[in-house]
This record gives C-alpha cells, sequence and structure tokens, in this order.
C-alpha cells in the first residue's frame, strides 16, 4: 500500500511491550513482504500466533491446466459455471471457486457464493477479488471491509480472512503469485500516488478496526505450493485468528470501486496501459470503464487491430454494453482471451458504427499476462468453441460448425 495507517491498540515505539489491561503482554507479529526489504504492518496478537493443534491436508480441487494449443482466441461464459440457484447452494468464495485460466504467474477463477466460506490464508501471492454482482463482508485479521458491486478488494499474501455474502455474490478472483498494488508510474518514490494516476488514496477504503474474536479449535484453510504444484494445508489453531488489538503499518487488504476509476481519454484511442489500474509480477489488470471517447473529427472510437506480441489478452465483461465485441456472442459474465500471437480487434461492424460515437457505456476487467496462459477446469468446460471464428462470420473450412 502506498500509505501508512494505524488502528486500535498500538505502543509508542515499535518491538517494546504492549501490555493487557491485566499486565500480560501482547504478541508483536511483523507481517512483511520480501524479506524485511518491502512494506509490512505489525500486528498485536492476544495469543501466540504461531500456535496450532493440528494440521492435515486440503484437497483443493482440480487445480491443473490445459494449454491452448492449436493457438485460438477463446469465448468463456462464467455464468454457465454457476446457472441457477441449486448450483450456488453451499458454495463458498473460497473452496467453490471455478479456475477459468492460468499460468505460473496468476490464476484466474470464478464463483458465485451463497455461504461464508472457512477462514483462509493464500501464502502463494496477493489475491484482488472483484466484486461482479452482489454484497458481501470481507472479514480479516485487521478487521473488516464492507464489499458491493464494483468493488475490488486486495487481499495481502498470507492475511487470515472470509467471505461472508450477503445473498448471492459474483466474485471474480485474480490470484497472484506475486504482490498486486497500483502501477509504479502512478506513484512518487515516496509511495504516494501522483497527480497523473486515474485514482489517489481518498479512494482506496481499509479494514475497519481490529477486534477480538473468541474461539478455539478454529480452522484456518492454507493455500500454498509445493514442487508437485497448487496444494492446500487445514491449521487447526487453539484460539481464534482474529484476536488483534492493534496494527500499524503500509500492508493491508483494501477495497476501490471501479466507479472511483478515472478514465483517460483523447482525441485518438487510447491504448490499454491507459487503463491500467493495478500490476502484479508479470501481469497487469486494467478496467474499462463508462467514458467520453475520441473526439478527433476523423477518430474510429473502437479499438484498432493489434497483435498481442509479448502478452495474453483476458478481458471479463462486467456491465455496460462493449462496443468492439457486438456480434461475438459476449455478453454480461463473459470472458475473451486473446492469445498472443493471434492479431485481434473489433468485430466485423463496430469499425464504422463506432464512427461519430461520443460515450461508451461499457464495463470490463482486463488482465494481460506477459507468460501464455493456460485452460483450467471451468475454461474447458464453459469454452463456446467457435469464438475464433467471429471475425469471419462464423465461417470456417469444412463449413459453419465444421472442422477445427
Amino acid at each position: 500500500m502506498p500509505y501508512y495507517r494505524s488502528a486500535g491498540s498500538v505502543p509508542p515505539k515499535r518491538h517494546t511491550q504492549h501490555r493487557t489491561p491485566e499486565g500480560g503482554l501482547y504478541y508483536e507479529e511483523l507481517m512483511g513482504e520480501e524479506g524485511f526489504s518491502s512494506d509490512s504492518s505489525l500486528l498485536y496478537h492476544v495469543n501466540i500466533p504461531s500456535a496450532v493443534l493440528d494440521v492435515r491436508v486440503w484437497e483443493v480441487g482440480d487445480q491443473s491446466l490445459t494449454p491452448n494449443h492449436p493457438l485460438r482466441p477463446i469465448h468463456l461464459d462464467t455464468h454457465a459455471l454457476f446457472p441457477d440457484e441449486e448450483s450456488t447452494r453451499g458454495v463458498d468464495a473460497v473452496t467453490g471457486r471455478r479456475l477459468l485460466l492460468g499460468n505460473a504467474d496468476v490464476r484466474l477463477a470464478y464463483v458465485v457464493a451463497t455461504e461464508p466460506s472457512p477462514y483462509y490464508r493464500n501464502a502463494i501471492g496477493d489475491e484482488c477479488l472483484y466484486v461482479e454482482e452482489g454484497r458481501a463482508r470481507v472479514e480479516t485479521v485487521f478487521g473488516d471491509i464492507d464489499a458491493a458491486t464494483g468493488d475490488y478488494v486486495i487481499v495481502p499474501r498470507a492475511t487470515t480472512y472470509r467471505v461472508v455474502p450477503e445473498g448471492p455474490v459474483r466474485i471474480y478472483a485474480i490470484e497472484a503469485n506475486s504482490h498486486i498494488g497500483p502501477p509504479k508510474r502512478f506513484l512518487s518514490k515516496f509511495g504516494q500516488l501522483l497527480e497523473h494516476a486515474p485514482y489517489c488514496e481518498r479512494d482506496l477504503r481499509g479494514p475497519s478496526a481490529p477486534r477480538v474474536v473468541e474461539g478455539t479449535e478454529v480452522e484456518v484453510y492454507v493455500k500454498h505450493r509445493t514442487s508437485a504444484g497448487i496444494v492446500g494445508s487445514v491449521h487447526v489453531l487453539p484460539e481464534h485468528p482474529f484476536d488483534v488489538v492493534g496494527w500499524d503499518g503500509c500492508l493491508y487488504p483494501y477495497a476501490f470501486n471501479i466507479s472511483d476509476y478515472e478514465p483517460i481519454t483523447g482525441r485518438v484511442h487510447q491504448p490499454p496501459p491507459a487503463h491500467q489500474v493495478f500490476e502484479g509480477q508479470n501481469f497487469v489488470i486494467c478496467n474499462f470503464v463508462p467514458r467520453k471517447v475520441d473526439y478527433h473529427p476523423l477518430a474510429i472510437p473502437v479499438p484498432y487491430y493489434h497483435s498481442n506480441v509479448d502478452s495474453d489478452e483476458v478481458m471479463f465483461y462486467c456491465g455496460g454494453d462493449y462496443e468492439a465485441r457486438k456480434g461475438s456472442g459476449i455478453g454480461q459474465g463473459s470472458i475473451s482471451l486473446h492469445p498472443g500471437g493471434h492479431a485481434h480487434g473489433p468485430q466485423p461492424g463496430a469499425y464504422e458504427r463506432s464512427i461519430g460515437a461520443e460515450f461508451f457505456d461499457e464495463l470490463a476487467v482486463m488482465v494481460d499476462t506477459f507468460r501464455p496462459l493456460e485452460l483450467g477446469e471451468a475454461g474447458l468446460a464453459t469454452d463456446d468453441g467457435s469464438y475464433a471464428y467471429s471475425w469471419s462470420g462464423g465461417r470456417r473450412l469444412g463449413g459453419e460448425g465444421g472442422t477445427a
């Protein structure tokens, strides 16, 4: 995070005695990144944070990935994964995630949750939870964040948290193998968001004050990595993990609503980096929001055709009417994968139709990766099989619906 916060009870000086009203000691925990060399926070616990009563295996589900071979653009329908009320019964936002796409740097998953998740800790990397629709309370060891439609919730690596829905909540989960934060070009050398950034610290919502929750033999689900790949463990703790009386520092979960993003526009079409909101190692997150579009008298507002020479592009369509994709079958909840090595752009007719447009009412979250993405089990299950041929009007060798 780019700035310091303090919540609850902390001592005047770090690494010194902090005593309970009864005279006992609180237990100080440093939660820090990059081996004491980057952002950190100090948390003060009622109980020893290292204590564990038992450990066992958590079967995290199918995390296998299938190469996109032969290479083709792909359309996935996330809403088909949870089509009705029956399919969401008993589903939570952690164990219910379905893996869509992934590589060694990032994994993209989707879930419609109706039940509180178990307490959870991702020990692999930060998570960015985008709330497509609904409301939920994200309870963390730092305090709670109330999240609703359009919110990004950034959860730092190894933060213990759970998601408590208020009715069904649709979540697009971006799981990194690194940290996620504002692009470096938006930040001063001291970490302040600069004047040219499309949002500022006022737009970021930190957690509520921490609280001490009573409980014993509490299970925490931990996602981690071994030489065999992504695995899970369950730690049974003697006391509740939410036992923090205070914390301070620059590392903590926070929320940012996509409606607070101020789009950058110009006389001619702006490239995707103009829409960036966050970045991780070997990937970026951008968002395309409702905005005025290009105002050069000869402008073509939809994107020009482009080749992702160094990256795969994933678009999650989460609102409005995405002009450039009309006629391709893409709608609310769709995901398009445009892989490196394939030139992509507007669907037939969109180029001409956009001329003279002054405003686009569209909402999409984009993830660009710098290593190829592969298909998870949910991606394989919802691939429409025909999107690659949408620029040729559905025509394929052997006729429509013919050979691949």
